[in-house]
């Protein structure tokens, strides 16, 4: 069902997180604070595997 995998996403994105060695709290949170005034040419910045404070 197209519901069920709309709750798999965020877990799947949290363990993308944890398996990149990143604090999923602390990223998620610098995530969405920077998101809207961050480059779209540069959104590969805030992925789990590029991420630096």
């Amino acid at each position: 069902m197209l519901i069920r995998s709309k709750n798999i996403y965020p877990g799947s994105l949290i363990e993308t997180v944890k398996l990149n060695g990143v604090d999923p709290q602390a990223w998620l949170t610098d995530v969405l604070s920077r998101v809207a005034d961050h480059k779209i040419s540069r959104v590969d910045e805030l992925l789990p595997w590029n991420y630096t404070l």
